[in-house]
């Protein structure tokens, strides 16, 4: 089989940048060395000093080009995945919004269309799994999420979730909420990650949550609860517990705007790069041109305007989600004084880590899935290749 050979490329491997010739055949990492010899056949790649990266795994993300997977279509799915390829996405996580039963049905029948284009004359990033987010999530943290359809969780809930679809991977509940920390263990015992977001709790009542399987915080710092005074007394919020606990990993939407330099610092410094992914939190607005737009699907979701990098309620009262793509997260993250090395990992390595798919996803190594992205040295993506197949630049 012919290999594509990357040569003259400074590559990310798990030990640091090295000076390296990266060879891939069909869809894995074939050989790492200093010097590849190519053989006939080979597609040579001359990287010109550029950087060759690991994908990056967005593990939260609404939608992009013009399109939310709550659309219910799979050409919804297709566009954002093709949109964010051209961002060096390899791998997203498709994430639903809290919406009706039937908006619900639409976004897995079109998931599972879209999944047999994908790959295939679909290209762009590959699907890895599904994000529910919401609807069991508090009311007076529910953002830009409709309120109508919040609800209170239950076993009985998730069950009959898990027999519309078998590619969940990461349920989002506030943890606070009656029954919500019985669920988390049920998710948990099944493999799939119970994330905390969208939540009014105390510290404590997160301390009780970490103990019944949740391990993961969403986009942090935004709808959640922070210290409050209660008759001269501090409560530490969730913000508080995602610091203390040292089993939670954290999330920052890193496009500038959700959280200034300062905190993408913080959170850097005592997490560290790999309890802290970095996320796009991306709705259709993502690389599309500023202006009115819709969260959500185009028949219920909500109108937003995208206007200086973000999208917000039309009222100005919030944010409602971001036009962040992962490279603009990288960025960002490196602006706000994150060493290049720590941001990609951010980007690629701890997602996987937290996602469980380590294994084969989020390091450049021999045997791995060749999920690969080139840089160059403003950080701009030029190549992105999944499973192998180049599905951006050439």
């Amino acid at each position: 089989m012919n290999r594509i050979l990357f040569v003259n490329g400074v590559v990310l491997l798990p030990t640091g940048f090295r000076r390296m010739d990266a060879a891939v055949c069909g869809a894995l990492i074939s050989a790492l060395s200093p010097e590849i010899e190519p053989g006939g056949g080979d597609r040579v790649i001359d990287l010109q000093g550029d950087f060759l990266v690991p994908g990056f795994i967005d593990m939260h993300l609404h939608g992009g080009g013009g399109a939310d997977f709550m659309d219910g279509t799979p050409e919804a799915f297709l566009t954002a995945c093709r949109t964010h390829a051209c961002h060096g996405t390899t791998t997203l996580y498709p994430t639903t919004l809290t919406a009706s039963d039937g908006d619900m049905d639409a976004f897995f029948v079109s998931l599972e269309l879209a999944l047999r284009q994908n790959g295939g004359e679909g290209g762009g990033a590959r699907i890895g799994g599904v994000h529910v987010e919401g609807p069991w999530l508090a009311p007076e943290q529910a953002g830009a999420q409709d309120p109508r359809y919040l609800r209170t969780p239950s076993v009985e809930q998730f069950e009959r979730l898990f027999e519309k679809s078998g590619r969940i991977a990461v349920v989002t509940l506030a943890p606070e909420l009656s029954g919500a920390c019985e669920c988390a263990s049920w998710l948990a015992e099944r493999g799939i990650l119970p994330a905390m977001g969208h939540s009014a709790a105390t510290l404590e009542q997160v301390r009780t949550a970490v103990d019944s399987g949740f391990r993961h915080m969403i986009h942090f710092y935004s709808a959640m609860s922070t210290v409050r005074r209660e008759k001269g007394r501090r409560i530490p919020g969730m913000v508080e517990a995602g610091y203390l606990f040292d089993r939670v990993t954290v999330e920052a939407i890193a496009d500038g705007h959700h959280l200034p330099p300062e905190l993408l610092l913080l959170i850097h410094k005592i997490k560290g790069p790999g309890r802290m992914a970095l996320v796009t939190d991306a709705m259709r607005g993502a690389g599309m041109p500023e202006g009115r737009s819709v969260l959500g699907s185009l028949r219920n979701g909500r109108e937003v305007v995208v206007e200086g990098g973000v999208a917000r309620l039309p009222d100005g009262s919030g944010f409602a989600g971001s036009v962040c793509t992962m490279d603009r997260a990288v960025r960002t993250a490196v602006a706000a004084g994150i060493p290049l090395e720590d941001a990609l990992r951010m980007a690629s390595e701890t997602p996987s880590k937290i996602l469980g798919t380590s294994h084969r996803r989020g390091s450049v190594i021999p045997g791995m899935d060749a999920d690969l992205v080139r840089l160059d040295s403003s950080l701009n993506v030029r190549m992105t290749l999944v499973g192998g197949e180049i599905v951006f630049g050439g």
